[in-house]
Order: C-alpha cells, then sequence, then structure tokens
C-alpha cells in the first residue's frame, strides 16, 4: 500500500527526488502521511502548505477511485490519506492467498553477514549474543528479500591473542611467572586444571598450547550459540582460510598495484585517506611483519572473490576506530555496499540497579548463563527491541515474568489466541465475503497486517532490524484490542467467516514473523 502511494505521488510531481511515506503515530493524521511538501517547498518557492494543495489536486486527478477515503492536507504541509475498507479488505485477500514466507525480489544477489566472530579465547559475552541475535535476524530478512546469505563466524584463530592465551594459561596453572597475561579469568584455570596433559607437554610451547585451548573454546561457543538457535554456514578461519592460502599477499599486492602503499619511517603505509579514513594505516610494520588491518583486508579480498558484493559486519562495543580504515580497504577492494554495524554495551538491571549474574567471581555475565536464567525466546527479544548503536538495560525480572507484562510473552499470547479461535470454529465453513469486515477492529487489524510487506522490504533496505519486534508488539496490540471486542464463534454466519478468515491471516502473519526472529510459536500459554 506504502508502494502505491509512493506511485501515485511520483505520478503527481514532475521533480524528480525521493519521497517518504510514514505511517503516523496517531489514527488522526491518516493511515499515511509524507512530507514530501516541505522538500518541494523550496524549490518551487511557495510555502509547504500551498505545494501540499497543489499536489494534492493532482492526485485526485490520477487516483482511481475505491483506494482512499480520502487524503488531507494538514498544517503546516503534510498529506495524510485514509485507505478506503474496500481496498483493504483486498489486501487481505492477497494476504490470504500468498502463504510464501519469503516475498522479496533481490534475485539471487549474494550478501555475507558476519556476526559474533569472538576471538576464540573464552565464553560468549552478553555483547557478542547482541551481535549474535542482530546477524542472525538481518540474515533472515535478507534471505526473505530475495538474497544468497552466507552467516559467516570469522575465527582469529592465530596471532598475539592465541599467543597470549597460552601464556596465560600457563600463568593460571603456575607454570610460569609470566606477569603479562592478559586472560585471568578463572575459566582459565578451570581449563589448565583440566587439561594437564597437555599443559605439561607444551610448557615450553604457548602459541601450540593457546592453539589447542582456542580450538577447545571454541567448541564450546558453538555448543552456546546453538542453545541460542544462532546459525552459521560458514566458519572462516584466520590461519588456514585467510593466510595459508596468501590472502594477506594477494591484498598487499591489489593495494600496490593501485598504488596506494608508501614507505616511511621504515614501514609500508596504505592511503586510507583518499577514502575518508582519518589518517592513513600501517599494512606492514618497520620489522616487516603484517598487520591486523591487512589480515583483514585480506580477509575482505577472499569474500569479494568468492563471489560477494557486499558484506555486513556487525561488532561489539569499543569498535568505533575500527569503522573508517576497514571500510576504506572494502572500497578499494571492490566491496563499496559493505557496512558496518556497532553495537551498544548492555546492562543487565532489577528492579532499576545494576545486578551480577556471573557466578564467575563477578568477572563478567556470560552469555549461556542469561539463556540459562530468562530463556532463548525472552533473551531474543529483548535485545533485539533496542537499536544496535544504543545502550540498553536488559531487565531479568521482566524477562522472566510469566505475564503479557512480558513483550515476548505478550506477542506469542495473541498468537495463541488466535490459534484456539481457529481450533474452535471447525463447523465455519466456505468462502468469505470480506466486505463483512467493516467494524474498527476489524480494520485496524487488516491495516497492521498489511504493514508486514512493508515493514520487511524496509528492514532488508536500512538493516533497523527493531523494527520488527516494534511491528512484532503493535499487531498482537491490535489481535488483542480484536480479540476482546468482536466475535468469531456465535456471529452471524457470513460475519463469522469473514473474520475467521481475518484470523487466519493474523496467524499465518504471526508465523512467518516468528520464523524472521527465531523465536518459538507456542500452540498453548
Amino acid at each position: 500500500m506504502r508502494d502505491e502511494i509512493i506511485k501515485f505521488l511520483k505520478e503527481a510531481i514532475p521533480e524528480k527526488l525521493e519521497i517518504n511515506v510514514n505511517v503516523p503515530e496517531e489514527d488522526r493524521l491518516g493511515h499515511y502521511s509524507t512530507n514530501v511538501a516541505f522538500k518541494l517547498a523550496k524549490e518551487r518557492k511557495k510555502n509547504p502548505f500551498a505545494v501540499a494543495h497543489n499536489i494534492a489536486e493532482e492526485l485526485h486527478k490520477i487516483i482511481s477511485e475505491g483506494i482512499f477515503h480520502h487524503i488531507e492536507v494538514a498544517e503546516p504541509g503534510f498529506i495524510n490519506f485514509w485507505i478506503s475498507e474496500k481496498a483493504l479488505q483486498s489486501e487481505l485477500q492477497n494476504i490470504l492467498e500468498k502463504k510464501s514466507a519469503r516475498g522479496g525480489s533481490a534475485l539471487g544477489r549474494k550478501i555475507q553477514v558476519e556476526y559474533v566472530s569472538a576471538n576464540p579465547t573464552g565464553p560468549l559475552t552478553l555483547a557478542n549474543g547482541r551481535g549474535g541475535f542482530l546477524g542472525d535476524v538481518l540474515s533472515n530478512v535478507l534471505e526473505w528479500a530475495g538474497y544468497k546469505v552466507e552467516r559467516e563466524y570469522y575465527v582469529n584463530d592465530t596471532g598475539n591473542q592465541v599467543l597470549t592465551l597460552g601464556k596465560s594459561i600457563l600463568a593460571a596453572s603456575g607454570l610460569t611467572k609470566n606477569e603479562e597475561s592478559f586472560y585471568k579469568g578463572s575459566y582459565i584455570k578451570s581449563w589448565a586444571n583440566k587439561h594437564k596433559a597437555i599443559l605439561k607437554k607444551n610448557k615450553d610451547k604457548p602459541l601450540k598450547l593457546g592453539q589447542v585451548a582456542a580450538a577447545d573454546f571454541l567448541k564450546s561457543i558453538k555448543s552456546s550459540l546453538k542453545k541460542a538457535d544462532i546459525k552459521f554456514n560458514r566458519y572462516t578461519s584466520e590461519e588456514k582460510n585467510i593466510h595459508k592460502k596468501g590472502f594477506v599477499d594477494k591484498a598487499l599486492k591489489e593495494f600496490k598495484n593501485k598504488k596506494l602503499v608508501y614507505k616511511k619511517e621504515g614501514a609500508e603505509w596504505l592511503k586510507t585517506t583518499n577514502f575518508h579514513d582519518d589518517k592513513d594505516r600501517v599494512v606492514i610494520t618497520s620489522d616487516g611483519y603484517p598487520t591486523y588491518f591487512l589480515a583483514d583486508a585480506g580477509h575482505y579480498l577472499e569474500t569479494k572473490l568468492r563471489g560477494f558484493d557486499t558484506k555486513v559486519l556487525i561488532l561489539g562495543p569499543d569498535h568505533y576506530g575500527y569503522v573508517s580504515r576497514i571500510q576504506a580497504a572494502a572500497e578499494i577492494l571492490g566491496l563499496k555496499n559493505s557496512k558496518i554495524i556497532i553495537t551498544q554495551a548492555i546492562r543487565l538491571t532489577k528492579e532499576g540497579k545494576e545486578v551480577k549474574m556471573s557466578k564467575r567471581s563477578g568477572e563478567f555475565e556470560t552469555f549461556e548463563e542469561l539463556l540459562k536464567e530468562v530463556g532463548v525466546d525472552s533473551a531474543r527479544f529483548f535485545f533485539l527491541m533496542h537499536s544496535p548503536n544504543t545502550h540498553m538495560d536488559f531487565d531479568l525480572a521482566l524477562a522472566k515474568e510469566r505475564s503479557v507484562k512480558n513483550p515476548v510473552y505478550y506477542v506469542q499470547y495473541a498468537y495463541v489466541r488466535a490459534l484456539n479461535i481457529i481450533k474452535k470454529s471447525k463447523s465455519i465453513s466456505g468462502t468469505p465475503d470480506l466486505t463483512r469486515l467493516t467494524s474498527a477492529e476489524d480494520i485496524n487489524l487488516i491495516r497492521k497486517l498489511v504493514q508486514f510487506e512493508e515493514v520487511m522490504p524496509e528492514t532488508a533496505k536500512d538493516y533497523e532490524v527493531q523494527r520488527l519486534t516494534r511491528y512484532a508488539s503493535e499487531l498482537a496490540h491490535s489481535f488483542h484490542n480484536f480479540y476482546e471486542k468482536e466475535r468469531v464463534v456465535g456471529e452471524e454466519k457470513e460475519t463469522a467467516k469473514a473474520r475467521l478468515a481475518l484470523v487466519k491471516g493474523t496467524e499465518t502473519t504471526f508465523l512467518k514473523l516468528f520464523k524472521i526472529l527465531g523465536i518459538s510459536a507456542p500452540k498453548k500459554m
């Protein structure tokens, strides 16, 4: 419906410009609204209200009857649209006939989404979980839109962090007095106590010990991800897939071929400032070693050479300094449409106060502990409710609540209510006459169902996944209102058939939405 309005506006406006059509927060402002008159006001040298009236006059000339109930111009220059009952009933018919959960038109374009990618040096943190749920659902959205999606976990299984892990384990076991240990959690000591034979064998080989431990931690990470139903179809090893296959050298060669590398102070630098970075970056150190940045560039090149033209990288907090340099490398290597999303920190709260959940001496809260505490559905829904670029407080008590106060419970309860109506309506049969759906609750519910086909492509375009949890809550609210005020069983026959069709359309939409969000569809609650 939004696309139809945009199409009419483009026909009514000769100027070429981007047109935005939104759903107002208040019904009195229309089912849809546009601010396009404000964009045109300067160009036409008229005030927005006059421009809005001119556009409305053109719309009335080209729009066929039956689509809009009415169009209204409001101060200081908005154009508001009310959809007719007939058009909404027709849209409901389309929903009932379209059973597929896939509805996009990206036509098989390849896109890689990389998320979590935590160093295999310990358990997953809450920040890892936040990025994991975001990446998983964004991948679902992009698949719905028709993309061929690769879900990637990039395993940093070489380099200084793995060496440091080995040294940390030796220090925790008392075999060395290394004071440079970065990893001091009790999980390090626990692993050392369980693998004394491996420690003894590798006491003089900290890198080898770190690699063995990292492989073990990666198994635990995969186990936690499986419990959270966070899916991947590729685990890319930095050591095996990037370094050993020569992609670090290939990336450097690519940069040199483009004449973007120069020497200074004994090191080799990449001209990333030519691509909107704040300073040039070292790719080869003065002692001849490739930097982490060059290895990351090799990873991007490997992605490009496997046929991807877009990569979405989801990172945790404190990675802002990384964005401009890797975006520069992506542009040089031909991945111009790539995007980096930074997720912000999470604070666990109870009754408004910060709490520590960890049983590991309060060192940090692990993702798996949270899943055990509140359940996967609550953890997933709560993380997804917030824009990734905002800090969030995670209310433990609310997430554990088994009532409609809990947002995910509220949404799932609406679905169960729809199932119960369908179950009790087995005796109602026949082709429904959807023109019988005229009450305020009927129309409001249809309007909300129609918006599914609007929020999905919008999310595939801007990656704002929190839009989907908000939509789920709004759909649940519309259905709960419908449930409280309208009847199916016991209603007059023709109206009952039409309302049952509306409930079935709602049940189907909830199922599509739950699949995208990765939450369960309970049969009863």
